[in-house]
Parts: C-alpha cells; sequence; structure tokens
C-alpha cells in the first residue's frame, strides 16, 4: 500500500476612483493594540456575538426580501436533499459506508450496503449509526468528522464527532457489528486529535495531553501509543518535535506481506520529515514502544510513501542525487531496502512538462494508479511491478473531462470506482477494473447525477490571459453559446490560488441553478499558487511572490473585459479561505474592476494571521509577519491593512462562521467593522455553527448558497 503522500494536515476558496494596479503601502503597520476591533476576535464573546447577530439581521432583511430568495433557497435546499445524488461511498472489509444527509437526517445517517446492492439502481441500506438520533439523545450538536477502521477485521472504528462541525473533535471507539459504542473502548475528549489503528489493542495517539503538548500551530507536538484498557496518562511517547513545528503522527501501512509503522514530523505545511519504525530496534536504550525511527533521508518538500517493496518519492524541487538529477512534480520509485543501504537508482514513474501535472495517486491489488492533468483535464495511467519494472497502461475515460480514481478495495482486487464531470456533464459514477486492452466501453455506469440545472444552449471554452510578468493563465468559461460581446453580461469569476489545489472543471448544481440558468456567466481561473501544473505553478506564487497570485487574478478580469464579456458594473467575484484573502486584495488593490464581492470564511488580517488558530501552519504559504523582512512584502497586500476611508470600494458580502476553528471568524468580522466604520457599503453574515466549510448541514448550505447568489444578482443585473 502506498501511505497517503503526505500532508496530514494539509488536511491540516465598481467603478471607482482612478487606482494604480500597485498594492498601497501603510507608512507603518498598527500594532496589535492598536486595533480597534481587536475585540472582535473573542470568538464566544458576548458582545462579539451581539455585534453578529445585529449585523446578521440587517443582510437577512435585505436578502429575504429579493423576489427571488425564497425560491432559490428552496430550490438549492430540493437539490442537496436530493435522493438522487450520488452516495459517496468506502469499502471497509464487504461493506461500503456512507454518510448521507437529508430533510428528514439533518445531521445524516452512517449507513452501509453490499458493492452488489450497490450497483442496483435503488440499493438497500442498512443504518449503522443515526446522528440525529445520537445528537438528540446525547443533547450534543454532533457533526460527522468521519471514521478510521480498524484492518483486517474491520469490525471496530475510531469515530470523529464534532460540535457544530469545527476541526476539533471528540473520538470514541465504535463497534460496527453491535452498532454501538464500545463501553470501556478509546475514548478522546474534545481536542485537533490524530488517531491511527497499531492493533486491536492499541493506537498511535496525538491530542491534548496537557500544557506544552500541542504545537504553535494548533495540533499535537506529541504522539503516544496507547494501550487498551489503561489510561491515557500511562501512553508511552513515541515521538515529540518542537513547538514551532506543525505536528507530528505516526500510522501505519497494512499492504499484505509489507506492513509498516512510520512517524511523520511535519515541519511546516509544506515540509516533513518521515520515520520508518524498525521493529528490531524495540529492545534499544531510548527506541520507541515499537521500535527505533529511521529516517528517510528524501528532501523535506517531497512526499513519500511506499508500495510493495518500493519507496515512492513525489518531488517539489529539483532533486540532484545518485548522479541524476529528477525534476520538481516528479514521482520516482525504488527498491526500499536498497534505498535505506544507500542505494539511490530511481525510476522515473512520472516525469511533468509544460502542461502536465500529477494530481494524485491510488493503489488496487496489482497496480498503482497515477492520475494526472494535462492543461487541466484529466489523464490516467496505471503501473503495474513486474520483476524489477514498471509497466505502464493507459486508463480510459468515458470522454474529456475530469475524473476521479478510488480504488474498490486496494487489497483485494483491481477494481476500482471512477467519477467523471466537467462544467455541463452531471457527475456520473462508474465501476470499472484496471486491466490490459480495456476500454471506456468496458466501465460500467453505476450512477448519475440528474440534469439539476437547465444547460441547453450553454457551452465551455477556454481562455488565456496574460499576467503582469508574461505569464499565460489559463481561465474557463460557462456561457451561453453566441454571446453578445457587449460588456453587458453578469459575470462571476471564481479563483482560489493557493496550497497547491488545482481548480478544475467540474458540475454544480448551485451555480448551475442559481446563476448559468439565470443568464450569467461563469469563469474558473487557474492562476498560480494552485496545484494545476505542478508545484512550479504553485511555489511561482509562494511568500514573497504573492503578488503573482493576484496579478494572475487580475489579469483575467481584465481580459474578460477587454474581450467585452462584461464591465465592471457586471463582473462579481467569489472566493472563500484562502480565497477570501484574494477576494480581499481584490477589493483593497482593484475595486476598479468589480462590481461585487463574496468573501467567504476569509484570511484578511495577515499581521495576525499566524496567532489566530491554525494560522501558524501557513506561514510556510505566507511567510511569517512577526519578521520585519516577510512583513515587508506582507504588508503590502494584507486587506485589513491597506482599506482606507478615502477609497470607493465594490459592495462586499462577509460570509463566515462562528464555529469556523480553522480561519478565525474574527478576520471577518474586523475587515467588515472597519469598512462599515470608514463609510463603506457591505453586509456581513455569520453562520453560528457550521466550521471552515461554513455550514453543519444541508439546510444551512441551501440557505448561504442562496444568500450569495441573492447577493450577486441584486448587485451585478
Amino acid at each position: 500500500m502506498i501511505a497517503k503522500f503526505l500532508m496530514l494536515f494539509a488536511a491540516f476558496a465598481a467603478v471607482a476612483n482612478a487606482f494604480s494596479a500597485e498594492p498601497t503601502v501603510p507608512a507603518a503597520p498598527a500594532a496589535d493594540g492598536d486595533d480597534p476591533y481587536l475585540w472582535l476576535e473573542d470568538v464566544m464573546g458576548a458582545k462579539s456575538l451581539d455585534w453578529v447577530r445585529a449585523h446578521n439581521a440587517v443582510s437577512q432583511k435585505e436578502l429575504e426580501s429579493a423576489p427571488r430568495f425564497a425560491a432559490l433557497r428552496e430550490r438549492l435546499l430540493t437539490i442537496v436533499n436530493s435522493k438522487a445524488r450520488i452516495p459517496a461511498v468506502s469499502k471497509h472489509g464487504e461493506f461500503l459506508y456512507n454518510l448521507w444527509q437529508d430533510a428528514q437526517h439533518v445531521r445524516g445517517l452512517w449507513r452501509r450496503t453490499s458493492l452488489a446492492e450497490f450497483r442496483k439502481a435503488d440499493p438497500a441500506w442498512e443504518t449503522v449509526l443515526d446522528l440525529d438520533a445520537l445528537a438528540a439523545a446525547e443533547k450534543e450538536n454532533w457533526v460527522w468528522k468521519g471514521a478510521s477502521f480498524l484492518h483486517p477485521t474491520y469490525d471496530r472504528c475510531l469515530l470523529e464527532l464534532s460540535r457544530g462541525g469545527g476541526d476539533a473533535v471528540v473520538i470514541r471507539e465504535f463497534d460496527v457489528l453491535t452498532k454501538a459504542f464500545v463501553a470501556d473502548g478509546f475514548i478522546l475528549p474534545e481536542a485537533k486529535s490524530q488517531v491511527s489503528w497499531r492493533n486491536r489493542d492499541s493506537i498511535y495517539v496525538g491530542t491534548q495531553f496537557g500544557p506544552g503538548s500541542m504545537t504553535d500551530s494548533g495540533y499535537a507536538r506529541i504522539v503516544k501509543q496507547w494501550q487498551r484498557g489503561t489510561p491515557l496518562t500511562t501512553a508511552v511517547t513515541v515521538a515529540e518535535v518542537k513547538p514551532a513545528d506543525l505536528a507530528v503522527a505516526a500510522y501505519v501501512t497494512n499492504e499484505p506481506g509489507y506492513r509498516r509503522e512510520f512517524v511523520s514530523r511535519v515541519l511546516t505545511f509544506f515540509t516533513s520529515e518521515l520515520f520508518l519504525v524498525d521493529p528490531s530496534g524495540a529492545g534499544h536504550p531510548g527506541a520507541a514502544p515499537a521500535g527505533e525511527l529511521r529516517r528517510l533521508d528524501v528532501p523535506l518538500d517531497a512526499s513519500t510513501g511506499t508500495y510493495r517493496d518500493q519507496i515512492l518519492v513525489r518531488l517539489k524541487s529539483d532533486w540532484v542525487v545518485g548522479g541524476q538529477t529528477y525534476p520538481s512534480g516528479a514521482l520516482i520509485a525504488m527498491n526500499l531496502e536498497r534505498f535505506l543501504a544507500g542505494g539511490r537508482d530511481f525510476q522515473m514513474l512520472f516525469a511533468p512538462t509544460a502542461t502536465t501535472s500529477l494530481e494524485s495517486t491510488e493503489t488496487t491489488k496489482h497496480y498503482l494508479i497515477l492520475t494526472e492533468l494535462d492543461n487541466v483535464r484529466t489523464r490516467i495511467e496505471a503501473l503495474h511491478f513486474n520483476a524489477g519494472q514498471w509497466e505502464r497502461l493507459t486508463v480510459a475515460l468515458p470522454g474529456i473531462g475530469i475524473a476521479g480514481v478510488t480504488a474498490v478495495d486496494e487489497f483485494e482486487s483491481d477494481d476500482y470506482f471512477l467519477t467523471f464531470t466537467d462544467f455541463l456533464t452531471p457527475t456520473t459514477l462508474y465501476l470499472g477494473t484496471v486491466r490490459p486492452g480495456s476500454t471506456a466501453a468496458d466501465l460500467a455506469r453505476l450512477k448519475q447525477l440528474p440534469a439539476f440545472f437547465d444547460a441547453t444552449g450553454l457551452e465551455v471554452t477556454q481562455f488565456h490571459a496574460l499576467s503582469k510578468d508574461g505569464t499565460s493563465v489559463p481561465y474557463f468559461q460557462v456561457a451561453r453559446k453566441g454571446l453578445k460581446l457587449d460588456g453587458s453580461q453578469p459575470t462571476l469569476l471564481y479563483g482560489y490560488g493557493g496550497f497547491e489545489v488545482a481548480e478544475t472543471p467540474a458540475y454544480s448544481a448551485t451555480i448551475g441553478s442559481a446563476w448559468l440558468e439565470q443568464g450569467g456567466v461563469y469563469l474558473l481561473a487557474n492562476i498560480r499558487g494552485g496545484g494545476e501544473f505542478g508545484p512550479r505553478w504553485h511555489e511561482a506564487g509562494l511568500k514573497a511572490n504573492r503578488q503573482r497570485v493576484y496579478d494572475d487574478f487580475i489579469a483575467v478580469a481584465e481580459n474578460a473585459i477587454a474581450r467585452k464579456l462584461t464591465s465592471p458594473r457586471h463582473l462579481g467575484i467569489m472566493g472563500g479561505s484562502n480565497g477570501g484573502l484574494l477576494m480581499g486584495v481584490m477589493v483593497t488593490q482593484r475595486p476598479d474592476l468589480f462590481g461585487a464581492v463574496v468573501c467567504q470564511v476569509p484570511l484578511l488580517d495577515m499581521k495576525r494571521y499566524n496567532k489566530l488558530l491554525a494560522g501558524a501552519s501557513w506561514m510556510g504559504e505566507y511567510g511569517n509577519p512577526d519578521l520585519r523582512e516577510e512583513w515587508a512584502y506582507i504588508r503590502k497586500y494584507s486587506p485589513y491593512q491597506n482599506v482606507f476611508a478615502d477609497r470607493k470600494y465594490p459592495r462586499v458580502f462577509f460570509m463566515t462562521s462562528t464555529r469556523d476553528d480553522r480561519v478565525h471568524p474574527g478576520h471577518a468580522r474586523k475587515m467588515a467593522a472597519k469598512m462599515e466604520a470608514q463609510g463603506h457599503a457591505l453586509l456581513y453574515y455569520e453562520n453560528i455553527e457550521g466550521g471552515h466549510g461554513g455550514a453543519a448541514n444541508n439546510e444551512q448550505r441551501a440557505y448561504m448558497s442562496a444568500l450569495a447568489f441573492t447577493f450577486l444578482a441584486k448587485e451585478l443585473r
């Protein structure tokens, strides 16, 4: 089995006064003590929540009274509650498991079925755990966060439940045979914990062990081995990292014949050290209880895993080793034992080009599957390791678009689930088998979304904009055929541009029904900072080069306007999280380009972001504002420090969540309060629960989407 490519916590988007495209730099950044809105960082403070409720009421009154709001909310709720949605499943033992939410099951049913049953049009499901019933019985607002199964019996799992949707979870051992929590099982109180099974009677656990046990980023600094039936206080330390590190974790890979244990020291969001637990060293003085730790000597920014007897290394920078140069973005492999002995004779499994990148890997019983992007479209290859060589075959796709592959059971078969989509094609789920000579005709279509919106007359095109430094930046356009290019089209431009996240074409019932079907145009920008073209595309926008990300987005907007597709009066933008930061920068740097902005769960105060919740973990992306030389470039774009009373800005709708324990809601609160005090027009809505995703259930998701698209329609038409 290939260890999932780390990062484990990556788990851890108007016509005004003439403005220069250059960002405004304040004469001197305000010290924390000079911030009059610092009190809004008190997440649950009575004064803060009074401010939130007052602003929510204003936004709700305006937007809920709009002519189309009620109908749109009802339609979006019907979509997210539709029985025709494709259940997302994962196989554990003989069952496929799924969490299902609808109008009757707001928090969700955790349920299961067999693969044979799942192939039917209307499969029969067996309920394993009713989250709504559990929440009612325990008087808790439980939100599902996942389950980790015990291998190879799959009869037990470690359930993760969040209060209100935040990242912090309660972990409880659950028996899927009796469908009950294990009375004397492993239980952890609410924290940003990381757990994994070592064997039936012991787990690896990183959690809040007490003062000093968490990193500056709020994740586990110590990982321990906890034996069943003993107090957590007696768990034995396996590894401990520095407070300035991001996190530490331990886990087991269970590929038959190649069971291995690992410890990962996550240094930053993009760098880590991986250690193999050597069981032969278990008796050595000072060794971990499971054995001695052997560091795998690969670049810190590489992602490392194993497959059979091979070590796999995915590079984010060029690596000169063993007399060879392996390029950034490559996937290389060699025999693990030979590597540990000092050998460095790697084989190249994937070599990037100017337009291709490796998006993900997956394994079946006999194959390593590579999902690649070629000019932001999917290509899939399967590699079979045979007699020391890698044999390669192409996995057929049903068309040109975006596909995702998941092994049905990586240890038992070469079967895989394949999802296929594009902007206008309802997502389809197929079942396939990797084998030589197979074609698209061999794919069995299991499920397909209904057409949630009318795509008649719509077409998808791809354009390129020239950024400030001459880089060609692609973007997709979804619009009606024969569109009149007179600058009058209401247009929504979406972007993210960070953390090597690739923005790819996908069927969105929300965008389709709430925007495209109403005559709007949708643009998706593939700006730097993302992963559309591999590590180089991401690294081009890191830290001191961050302005390139914003220049790319500006270039796309200017290109759309120059083509007379739209005009600033009719051009709106939307983004969340890192994309929310992008929105804030667009507001403060180029307000002349946009008529409306939806800024969701954003980072905005980049002077303090590293002091708020998980913010310290992102300094590898943005830099450290506490260092003079790094604040020198961060301050040039930090929205909170670059908004002024004498400027005119497009109207902004800030949307966030009180329960977001990843990006602090204080960012949106303080920016809205400051802009409001300066006399700028805006709306603000904060969901009192929901976590970083903004919503905890389908009703909230539909409501918040209806608010956002009602705002855009009101401002841009």
